[in-house]
Protein backbone atom coordinates (compact mmCIF):
# COMPACT_ATOMS: atom_id res chain seq x y z
CA UNK A 1 0.00 0.00 0.00
CA UNK A 2 1.83 2.94 -0.94
CA UNK A 3 2.11 5.34 1.89
CA UNK A 4 1.36 8.77 0.24
CA UNK A 5 1.39 10.21 3.43
CA UNK A 6 0.96 11.06 2.96
CA UNK A 7 -0.60 14.01 1.24
CA UNK A 8 -3.30 12.32 0.07
CA UNK A 9 -3.94 9.58 2.57
CA UNK A 10 -4.13 12.13 5.45
CA UNK A 11 -7.90 12.97 5.47
CA UNK A 12 -8.61 9.02 5.33
CA UNK A 13 -6.34 8.27 7.76
CA UNK A 14 -8.12 9.93 10.10
CA UNK A 15 -9.41 10.40 8.30
CA UNK A 16 -35.76 13.91 13.26
CA UNK A 17 -39.02 11.48 14.37
CA UNK A 18 -40.85 9.90 11.82
CA UNK A 19 -37.36 9.15 9.95
CA UNK A 20 -35.74 7.21 13.20
CA UNK A 21 -39.20 5.38 12.89
CA UNK A 22 -38.08 4.60 9.88
CA UNK A 23 -34.79 3.93 9.82
CA UNK A 24 -35.37 1.47 13.22
CA UNK A 25 -36.94 -0.87 9.96
CA UNK A 26 -34.12 -2.82 8.00
CA UNK A 27 -32.98 -0.36 4.78
CA UNK A 28 -33.47 -2.09 1.54
CA UNK A 29 -30.86 -3.86 -0.23
CA UNK A 30 -28.71 -1.15 -1.98
CA UNK A 31 -28.51 -0.96 -5.47
CA UNK A 32 -25.03 -2.86 -7.26
CA UNK A 33 -22.96 -0.11 -8.63
CA UNK A 34 -20.98 0.60 -11.63
CA UNK A 35 -17.86 1.77 -12.59
CA UNK A 36 -18.41 5.36 -13.42
CA UNK A 37 -16.47 6.85 -16.88
CA UNK A 38 -13.62 8.16 -16.31
CA UNK A 39 -13.74 12.36 -16.44
CA UNK A 40 -12.61 13.41 -20.13
CA UNK A 41 -10.93 16.00 -20.96
CA UNK A 42 -11.87 19.54 -20.16
CA UNK A 43 -12.90 20.63 -23.80
CA UNK A 44 -15.64 18.38 -23.57
CA UNK A 45 -17.42 19.52 -21.31
CA UNK A 46 -20.05 22.41 -22.41
CA UNK A 47 -21.59 22.80 -19.26
CA UNK A 48 -19.99 24.39 -16.33
CA UNK A 49 -21.32 23.66 -12.79
CA UNK A 50 -20.99 26.34 -10.15
CA UNK A 51 -19.52 24.29 -7.37
CA UNK A 52 -18.65 25.45 -3.75
CA UNK A 53 -16.57 23.79 -1.33
CA UNK A 54 -16.96 23.89 2.18
CA UNK A 55 -14.14 22.63 4.17
CA UNK A 56 -10.68 24.16 2.60
CA UNK A 57 -8.02 21.61 4.94
CA UNK A 58 -5.69 19.22 3.65
CA UNK A 59 -8.86 17.10 2.13
CA UNK A 60 -11.00 19.84 0.86
CA UNK A 61 -8.64 21.88 -0.57
CA UNK A 62 -6.87 18.22 -2.45
CA UNK A 63 -10.31 17.67 -3.44
CA UNK A 64 -11.63 20.85 -4.83
CA UNK A 65 -8.23 20.60 -7.30
CA UNK A 66 -9.73 17.39 -8.17
CA UNK A 67 -12.87 18.97 -9.03
CA UNK A 68 -11.45 21.52 -10.57
CA UNK A 69 -8.66 19.02 -13.30
CA UNK A 70 -12.21 16.99 -13.92
CA UNK A 71 -12.73 20.36 -16.26
CA UNK A 72 -16.70 19.90 -15.77
CA UNK A 73 -16.79 22.40 -12.65
CA UNK A 74 -16.32 26.06 -12.01
CA UNK A 75 -15.17 26.49 -8.19
CA UNK A 76 -17.09 29.24 -7.70
CA UNK A 77 -16.75 29.94 -3.51
CA UNK A 78 -15.00 28.55 -0.68
CA UNK A 79 -15.57 28.30 2.69
CA UNK A 80 -13.64 27.32 6.07
CA UNK A 81 -13.68 28.08 9.67
CA UNK A 82 -10.47 29.73 9.04
CA UNK A 83 -9.67 32.76 6.49
CA UNK A 84 -6.43 32.04 5.83
CA UNK A 85 -7.45 28.77 5.19
CA UNK A 86 -10.37 29.76 2.17
CA UNK A 87 -7.75 32.58 1.29
CA UNK A 88 -5.46 29.75 1.02
CA UNK A 89 -7.63 27.54 -1.26
CA UNK A 90 -9.73 30.05 -2.44
CA UNK A 91 -6.49 31.45 -4.21
CA UNK A 92 -4.94 28.21 -5.68
CA UNK A 93 -8.37 27.54 -6.76
CA UNK A 94 -8.88 31.50 -8.47
CA UNK A 95 -11.63 31.94 -5.88
CA UNK A 96 -12.04 35.40 -6.21
CA UNK A 97 -11.39 36.82 -2.96
CA UNK A 98 -15.19 37.99 -2.51
CA UNK A 99 -16.25 34.52 -2.64
CA UNK A 100 -14.15 33.44 0.36
CA UNK A 101 -16.20 32.85 3.56
CA UNK A 102 -15.44 31.91 7.28
CA UNK A 103 -16.37 31.04 10.71
CA UNK A 104 -18.94 29.08 11.33
CA UNK A 105 -21.56 30.69 9.66
CA UNK A 106 -19.04 31.04 6.22
CA UNK A 107 -21.44 28.00 4.52
CA UNK A 108 -24.43 29.77 4.32
CA UNK A 109 -22.57 32.84 2.43
CA UNK A 110 -21.29 29.88 0.31
CA UNK A 111 -24.77 28.67 -0.54
CA UNK A 112 -26.12 32.39 -1.45
CA UNK A 113 -23.21 32.87 -3.38
CA UNK A 114 -24.99 31.57 -6.56
CA UNK A 115 -23.31 28.00 -6.77
CA UNK A 116 -25.54 24.74 -8.09
CA UNK A 117 -23.41 21.96 -6.02
CA UNK A 118 -21.64 22.23 -2.84
CA UNK A 119 -18.63 19.84 -1.45
CA UNK A 120 -18.68 19.61 2.03
CA UNK A 121 -15.54 18.12 3.49
CA UNK A 122 -16.03 19.05 7.35
CA UNK A 123 -15.45 16.94 10.21
CA UNK A 124 -18.47 14.54 10.40
CA UNK A 125 -20.14 16.68 13.35
CA UNK A 126 -20.77 19.25 11.19
CA UNK A 127 -21.47 17.46 7.91
CA UNK A 128 -25.70 17.09 9.05
CA UNK A 129 -26.42 20.79 9.68
CA UNK A 130 -24.30 21.88 6.13
CA UNK A 131 -25.78 19.04 4.09
CA UNK A 132 -29.02 19.77 5.24
CA UNK A 133 -28.54 23.95 4.85
CA UNK A 134 -27.74 22.94 0.96
CA UNK A 135 -30.06 20.74 0.41
CA UNK A 136 -33.00 23.15 1.93
CA UNK A 137 -31.51 25.75 -0.54
CA UNK A 138 -32.00 23.42 -3.59
CA UNK A 139 -28.32 22.69 -4.61
CA UNK A 140 -27.14 19.29 -5.19
CA UNK A 141 -24.44 17.55 -2.36
CA UNK A 142 -21.43 15.70 -2.47
CA UNK A 143 -19.72 14.64 0.76
CA UNK A 144 -17.23 13.01 2.65
CA UNK A 145 -17.66 9.97 4.99
CA UNK A 146 -18.90 9.48 7.44
CA UNK A 147 -21.55 11.77 7.09
CA UNK A 148 -22.69 11.86 11.19
CA UNK A 149 -20.66 11.20 14.46
CA UNK A 150 -24.06 10.45 15.99
CA UNK A 151 -27.85 9.24 15.89
CA UNK A 152 -29.15 12.46 15.61
CA UNK A 153 -26.79 13.67 12.85
CA UNK A 154 -27.31 10.43 10.77
CA UNK A 155 -31.35 10.77 11.16
CA UNK A 156 -30.71 14.30 9.74
CA UNK A 157 -28.70 13.05 6.64
CA UNK A 158 -31.11 10.19 6.05
CA UNK A 159 -33.82 12.50 6.29
CA UNK A 160 -31.47 15.27 3.68
CA UNK A 161 -30.83 12.42 1.16
CA UNK A 162 -34.65 12.07 1.44
CA UNK A 163 -35.12 15.42 0.49
CA UNK A 164 -32.66 15.64 -2.67
CA UNK A 165 -34.48 12.60 -4.09
CA UNK A 166 -38.22 13.97 -3.99
CA UNK A 167 -36.25 17.39 -5.62
CA UNK A 168 -34.62 16.06 -7.90
CA UNK A 169 -31.17 16.70 -6.67
CA UNK A 170 -27.52 14.58 -6.71
CA UNK A 171 -26.38 13.40 -3.50
CA UNK A 172 -23.42 11.47 -3.34
CA UNK A 173 -21.30 10.46 -0.57
CA UNK A 174 -17.74 9.88 -1.51
CA UNK A 175 -17.12 6.16 -0.72
CA UNK A 176 -13.55 5.01 -3.14
CA UNK A 177 -13.68 1.51 -2.86
CA UNK A 178 -17.02 0.47 -4.35
CA UNK A 179 -15.93 2.58 -7.11
CA UNK A 180 -13.28 0.30 -8.04
CA UNK A 181 -14.22 -2.07 -11.11
CA UNK A 182 -11.99 -4.71 -9.57
CA UNK A 183 -14.00 -4.96 -6.07
CA UNK A 184 -17.00 -4.46 -8.50
CA UNK A 185 -16.31 -7.79 -9.72
CA UNK A 186 -15.52 -9.55 -6.54
CA UNK A 187 -18.94 -8.29 -4.84
CA UNK A 188 -20.96 -9.20 -7.62
CA UNK A 189 -19.71 -12.88 -7.58
CA UNK A 190 -20.19 -12.77 -3.97
CA UNK A 191 -24.11 -11.72 -4.24
CA UNK A 192 -24.42 -14.37 -6.84
CA UNK A 193 -23.54 -16.77 -4.19
CA UNK A 194 -19.74 -17.46 -5.09
CA UNK A 195 -18.57 -17.99 -1.60
CA UNK A 196 -21.86 -20.77 -0.63
CA UNK A 197 -23.28 -20.36 2.46
CA UNK A 198 -21.85 -17.23 3.64
CA UNK A 199 -20.58 -17.65 7.38
CA UNK A 200 -18.27 -14.90 9.06
CA UNK A 201 -17.25 -11.31 7.31
CA UNK A 202 -13.90 -9.94 8.96
CA UNK A 203 -13.18 -6.69 8.45
CA UNK A 204 -9.70 -4.50 9.21
CA UNK A 205 -8.89 -0.66 9.46
CA UNK A 206 -5.44 -0.08 10.43
CA UNK A 207 -3.42 2.95 10.79
CA UNK A 208 -0.82 5.20 12.37
CA UNK A 209 -3.30 7.44 13.84
CA UNK A 210 -2.71 11.17 14.90
CA UNK A 211 -1.22 13.36 17.15
CA UNK A 212 -3.36 14.61 20.16
CA UNK A 213 -1.94 18.24 21.24
CA UNK A 214 -3.48 19.40 24.68
CA UNK A 215 -6.85 21.17 24.57
CA UNK A 216 -7.02 24.96 24.58
CA UNK A 217 -9.50 27.71 26.23
CA UNK A 218 -12.51 26.62 22.89
CA UNK A 219 -12.52 24.01 20.28
CA UNK A 220 -10.75 25.93 17.63
CA UNK A 221 -7.42 24.16 18.18
CA UNK A 222 -9.32 20.58 17.57
CA UNK A 223 -10.12 21.77 14.19
CA UNK A 224 -6.79 22.43 12.32
CA UNK A 225 -4.36 19.54 11.05
CA UNK A 226 -6.82 16.46 11.74
CA UNK A 227 -6.74 17.20 15.31
CA UNK A 228 -10.56 16.41 15.42
CA UNK A 229 -10.13 12.79 14.74
CA UNK A 230 -9.46 12.07 18.23
CA UNK A 231 -12.73 13.69 19.46
CA UNK A 232 -15.85 11.15 18.72
CA UNK A 233 -18.03 14.22 19.15
CA UNK A 234 -16.07 15.53 15.89
CA UNK A 235 -14.96 12.58 14.23
CA UNK A 236 -17.01 9.25 14.45
CA UNK A 237 -14.50 8.00 16.47
CA UNK A 238 -11.42 6.18 14.68
CA UNK A 239 -13.74 3.45 13.89
CA UNK A 240 -15.93 5.60 12.32
CA UNK A 241 -13.06 8.17 10.57
CA UNK A 242 -10.92 5.41 9.24
CA UNK A 243 -12.17 1.91 10.07
CA UNK A 244 -15.50 3.06 8.24
CA UNK A 245 -14.34 2.25 4.86
CA UNK A 246 -13.91 -1.65 5.41
CA UNK A 247 -17.01 -1.51 7.54
CA UNK A 248 -18.78 0.42 4.39
CA UNK A 249 -17.49 -2.52 2.08
CA UNK A 250 -19.14 -5.41 4.10
CA UNK A 251 -22.10 -3.31 3.98
CA UNK A 252 -22.27 -2.63 0.38
CA UNK A 253 -21.38 -6.41 -0.77
CA UNK A 254 -23.64 -7.42 2.06
CA UNK A 255 -26.68 -5.17 1.25
CA UNK A 256 -27.81 -5.32 4.67
CA UNK A 257 -26.49 -3.64 7.99
CA UNK A 258 -26.03 -5.58 11.08
CA UNK A 259 -28.77 -5.92 13.84
CA UNK A 260 -26.31 -6.06 17.16
CA UNK A 261 -22.89 -5.68 18.19
CA UNK A 262 -20.43 -6.06 21.49
CA UNK A 263 -16.83 -5.75 21.95
CA UNK A 264 -14.53 -3.92 23.85
CA UNK A 265 -12.27 -0.70 23.26
CA UNK A 266 -9.49 1.33 24.62
CA UNK A 267 -7.18 4.73 24.59
CA UNK A 268 -3.85 3.64 24.12
CA UNK A 269 -2.09 6.65 22.52
CA UNK A 270 0.61 8.69 24.91
CA UNK A 271 -1.00 11.54 26.91
CA UNK A 272 -4.07 11.60 25.13
CA UNK A 273 -6.57 14.63 25.21
CA UNK A 274 -9.51 13.54 23.22
CA UNK A 275 -11.84 10.45 23.89
CA UNK A 276 -11.43 8.70 20.68
CA UNK A 277 -10.73 4.84 20.64
CA UNK A 278 -7.43 4.21 19.11
CA UNK A 279 -8.57 0.11 19.00
CA UNK A 280 -11.26 -1.75 18.95
CA UNK A 281 -12.60 -5.45 18.62
CA UNK A 282 -16.09 -5.33 17.63
CA UNK A 283 -18.70 -8.51 16.81
CA UNK A 284 -21.36 -7.45 14.55
CA UNK A 285 -24.46 -10.05 13.94
CA UNK A 286 -26.94 -9.77 11.17
CA UNK A 287 -30.85 -10.88 11.27
CA UNK A 288 -29.72 -14.22 9.65
CA UNK A 289 -26.98 -14.96 12.12
CA UNK A 290 -24.03 -13.95 9.93
CA UNK A 291 -20.90 -13.10 12.38
CA UNK A 292 -19.23 -10.11 11.39
CA UNK A 293 -15.45 -9.35 13.29
CA UNK A 294 -14.16 -6.30 12.79
CA UNK A 295 -10.60 -5.12 14.47
CA UNK A 296 -9.07 -1.70 14.22
CA UNK A 297 -6.00 0.15 15.39
CA UNK A 298 -4.51 3.45 14.86
CA UNK A 299 -1.27 3.64 16.64
CA UNK A 300 2.38 5.01 16.06
CA UNK A 301 3.63 1.64 15.74
CA UNK A 302 4.71 1.03 11.96
CA UNK A 303 1.46 -0.32 11.22
CA UNK A 304 0.70 -0.90 7.56
CA UNK A 305 -2.14 0.86 6.54
CA UNK A 306 -5.07 -1.54 5.54
CA UNK A 307 -8.52 -1.76 4.76
CA UNK A 308 -10.32 -4.51 3.58
CA UNK A 309 -12.81 -6.87 4.16
CA UNK A 310 -12.85 -10.96 3.96
CA UNK A 311 -15.99 -13.10 3.39
CA UNK A 312 -15.94 -16.82 4.43
CA UNK A 313 -18.36 -19.36 3.01
CA UNK A 314 -18.99 -22.74 2.79
CA UNK A 315 -17.30 -23.42 -0.72
CA UNK A 316 -14.66 -19.91 -1.21
CA UNK A 317 -13.43 -16.92 0.04
CA UNK A 318 -13.18 -14.05 -0.77
CA UNK A 319 -11.69 -10.56 -0.20
CA UNK A 320 -12.61 -6.67 -1.27
CA UNK A 321 -9.26 -4.39 -0.09
CA UNK A 322 -9.22 -0.21 -0.35
CA UNK A 323 -5.89 -1.23 -2.35
CA UNK A 324 -4.29 -4.36 -2.94
CA UNK A 325 -5.53 -8.09 -3.74
CA UNK A 326 -8.82 -8.86 -4.54
CA UNK A 327 -10.57 -12.54 -4.98
CA UNK A 328 -12.81 -15.00 -4.96
CA UNK A 329 -10.90 -18.17 -4.31
CA UNK A 330 -12.43 -21.23 -4.18
CA UNK A 331 -15.88 -22.80 -5.55
CA UNK A 332 -16.61 -22.32 -9.54
CA UNK A 333 -16.13 -18.21 -9.39
CA UNK A 334 -12.59 -17.90 -9.35
CA UNK A 335 -11.45 -14.45 -9.72
CA UNK A 336 -8.47 -12.33 -8.95
CA UNK A 337 -8.04 -8.37 -9.08
CA UNK A 338 -5.75 -5.88 -8.24
CA UNK A 339 -7.12 -1.94 -6.96
CA UNK A 340 -4.86 0.81 -6.68
CA UNK A 341 -4.40 4.44 -6.04
CA UNK A 342 -7.95 4.02 -4.88
CA UNK A 343 -7.99 7.29 -2.79
CA UNK A 344 -7.52 9.16 -5.81
CA UNK A 345 -8.90 7.42 -8.63
CA UNK A 346 -12.19 6.63 -6.59
CA UNK A 347 -12.79 10.03 -5.52
CA UNK A 348 -11.93 10.98 -9.75
CA UNK A 349 -14.89 8.22 -10.59
CA UNK A 350 -17.55 9.79 -7.64
CA UNK A 351 -16.44 13.24 -9.09
CA UNK A 352 -17.68 12.45 -12.36
CA UNK A 353 -20.30 10.44 -11.53
CA UNK A 354 -21.30 13.48 -9.80
CA UNK A 355 -21.28 16.04 -13.05
CA UNK A 356 -22.70 13.73 -14.88
CA UNK A 357 -25.83 12.66 -12.58
CA UNK A 358 -26.02 16.33 -12.61
CA UNK A 359 -26.15 17.05 -16.06
CA UNK A 360 -28.06 14.14 -16.83
CA UNK A 361 -31.13 14.51 -14.10
CA UNK A 362 -30.44 11.12 -12.41
CA UNK A 363 -31.45 11.69 -8.57
CA UNK A 364 -31.74 8.03 -7.75
CA UNK A 365 -28.90 8.47 -4.80
CA UNK A 366 -28.28 5.39 -3.95
CA UNK A 367 -25.23 6.57 -1.80
CA UNK A 368 -27.02 7.92 0.19
CA UNK A 369 -28.98 5.03 2.29
CA UNK A 370 -25.65 3.25 2.77
CA UNK A 371 -23.39 6.16 3.90
CA UNK A 372 -26.21 6.72 6.78
CA UNK A 373 -26.13 3.04 7.17
CA UNK A 374 -22.38 2.73 7.25
CA UNK A 375 -22.52 5.61 9.84
CA UNK A 376 -25.22 4.08 12.19
CA UNK A 377 -23.38 0.77 12.13
CA UNK A 378 -19.93 2.36 13.31
CA UNK A 379 -22.06 4.28 15.95
CA UNK A 380 -23.42 1.00 17.27
CA UNK A 381 -19.86 -0.49 16.85
CA UNK A 382 -18.27 2.66 19.19
CA UNK A 383 -20.74 2.69 21.98
CA UNK A 384 -21.08 -1.58 22.58
CA UNK A 385 -17.39 -1.29 22.67
CA UNK A 386 -17.16 1.56 25.09
CA UNK A 387 -20.03 0.45 27.32
CA UNK A 388 -18.67 -3.44 26.71
CA UNK A 389 -22.43 -4.65 26.12
CA UNK A 390 -23.95 -5.93 23.69
CA UNK A 391 -26.34 -3.10 21.84
CA UNK A 392 -28.87 -3.48 19.41
CA UNK A 393 -29.50 -1.40 16.10
CA UNK A 394 -33.32 -0.97 17.28
CA UNK A 395 -31.76 0.41 21.06
CA UNK A 396 -29.06 3.05 19.21
CA UNK A 397 -31.97 3.99 17.08
CA UNK A 398 -34.65 4.60 20.07
CA UNK A 399 -31.98 6.15 22.52
CA UNK A 400 -31.34 8.62 19.49
CA UNK A 401 -28.37 9.67 21.81
CA UNK A 402 -26.53 13.09 20.64
CA UNK A 403 -23.15 13.54 21.54
CA UNK A 404 -22.84 17.36 23.55
CA UNK A 405 -20.27 19.75 22.03
CA UNK A 406 -19.30 23.19 23.28
CA UNK A 407 -18.65 25.85 20.56
CA UNK A 408 -18.13 29.00 22.82
CA UNK A 409 -15.89 31.02 22.17
CA UNK A 410 -15.37 30.59 18.37
CA UNK A 411 -15.89 33.04 15.40
CA UNK A 412 -19.97 32.57 14.50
Amino acid sequence: MKTEATAGMSRRQFLGGAFAAAAVTSLPAFAADEPAAAPGPAQQYKRKIKLGVIGNGGRGSWIAKLFQKHGGYDLWAVADYFQEEADKCGAALGVDSSRRFSTLSGYKRLIESGVEAVAVETPPYFIPEHVTAVVDAGLHAYMAKPVASDVPGALRVLAAGQLATRKGLCFIVDYQLPTDPANIEVASRIRQGALGRLAQVVSYGFCSGQSDPPRTANLESRLRNLVWVNDVVLGCDYIGNFDIHAIDAALWALGRRPISASGASGVYRPNPHGDARDICSVVYEYADGLVHEHIGQALHNSTEFDLHASFIGTEAVAQLNYDGKVFVRGGQMHYSGLCSDNYTAGAERNIARFYSEITEGHAGNETCQRAVDGALTCILGYEAAARHERLTMDQILKERKGLPIDLGGLKT
